[in-house]
């Protein structure tokens, strides 16, 4: 049994011996390799990157097409629903969410059994305006039980834990309805337990909630700024990260850390970025079996709001904030006084960093 600490006393071997963590989807609680391929021998220029960090990362590529996401894509893949227009006039904004057993790749040749919402891990990140009707059908085709717990605020029936009816077994399903409250970067999960086997096998997923301009006026530059679709939401440069991180030996003790759950995939391929124009990340912590994750940015300061729900920062220049296992909030910064280049970021954990969790910000004056 290979343990994270294995994994980087041996300097990551990826394609080889990370493959020799893979675990097989089907059987859920019994693994085996699954499509694994050898290991490489000690010192084989195939076992190290020669990329950023000192070559600590993952050799070869993940297969996006076959995994059915791309972290890429997820960093702004909102979902916001079908929208229509109640008898009272209000906005009603309903999600599609299904529960299934599947097999994803985290690391090229390491594949993790987990339990996805629509068949991605995070799941789809639901995007709102405050103040909107929220409908969630969900329908479980997994072979275990599972709900949808919202944070916000919302009645006792919808709060998707064991003894409600939000609790739904395979084969089942149940809606979810209730306003959009409060504004911010939220989160929701399956709260069936053990929670922690739940959470860590892939069952979570962003909720941002838009301020309404009209209910602050006090603040309405800045709640425009965050309501998608704005002209001043337009001008900046938005994405979402989950942090997650992977078990994959299934000791309670992680083995790979990642950014919308493939490792190192954000340094291999930068996230690019327009000097011109400011920076927000909702950034969600999911972590399990570790209780404090981080997020450093380097070369440059932030402002942070603590859950996002409020509309001006609780901390101000800093670059670098830690979260708790559900932990989120909103980054906002600039590179406009920066050189083009690239900029790393990850936490300040470095075996968390080495395992996976690390990316760059290529930025640049005008995007290919």
């Amino acid at each position: 049994m290979v343990s994270r600490r294995g994994l980087l006393a041996g300097g990551l071997v990826a394609a080889g011996g990370g493959a020799l963590l893979a675990t097989n989807a089907s059987g859920q609680t019994a693994h085996s390799d699954h499509g694994a391929k050898p290991a490489a021998a000690p010192g084989d220029s195939a076992t190290i990157s020669h990329g950023a960090h000192g070559s600590m990362m993952t050799v070869g590529e993940v297969n996006s097409e076959t995994n059915g996401f791309d972290p890429h894509e997820m960093l702004t893949d909102w979902e916001t629903g079908t929208v229509e227009r109640t008898a009272d006039g209000r906005t009603l904004r309903t999600f599609e969410i299904t529960a299934e057993d599947k097999d994803i790749e985290i690391a090229p040749g390491v594949m993790f059994p987990a339990w996805t919402y629509n068949g991605r891990v995070p799941g789809p990140a639901l995007r709102a305006k405050e103040g909107d009707r929220i409908r969630v059908n969900f329908k479980n085709y997994g072979s275990h039980p599972h709900s949808l717990h919202f944070h916000g605020i919302h009645s006792a029936r919808m709060d998707g834990i064991p003894g409600t009816p939000g609790m739904v077994d395979p084969g089942g399903e149940f809606t979810y309805e209730f306003d959009a409250k409060p504004f911010g970067c939220h989160l929701y999960h399956c709260h069936n337990v053990p929670l922690r086997r739940h959470m860590h096998k892939g069952m979570y997923g962003a909720f941002i909630i838009d301020p309404d301009p009209d209910r602050h006026p006090e603040h309405a530059d800045v709640a425009r700024s965050r309501l998608l679709g704005t002209p001043e939401n337009a001008g900046w440069q938005e994405m979402v990260m989950v942090s997650n991180a992977f078990d994959t030996n299934f000791d309670e003790d992680n083995e790979f850390y990642a950014v919308n759950t493939v490792a190192h995939a954000f340094a291999k391929k930068p996230i690019k970025i327009l000097r011109s124009k400011p920076v927000r990340i909702y950034l969600v912590n999911v972590l399990e079996f570790d209780p404090i994750n981080s997020f450093h940015l380097h070369a440059n300061f932030f402002n942070y709001f603590n859950q996002g729900t409020t509309l001006t920062p609780t901390l101000q220049t800093v670059d670098l904030i830690t979260q708790c296992q559900a932990e989120r909030g909103i980054l906002e910064f600039t590179f406009a006084e920066h050189e083009p280049g690239l900029y790393m970021f990850h936490p300040h954990q470095t075996e968390f960093t080495e395992l996976g969790w690390m990316g760059m910000f290529d930025v640049v004056e005008k995007l290919s």
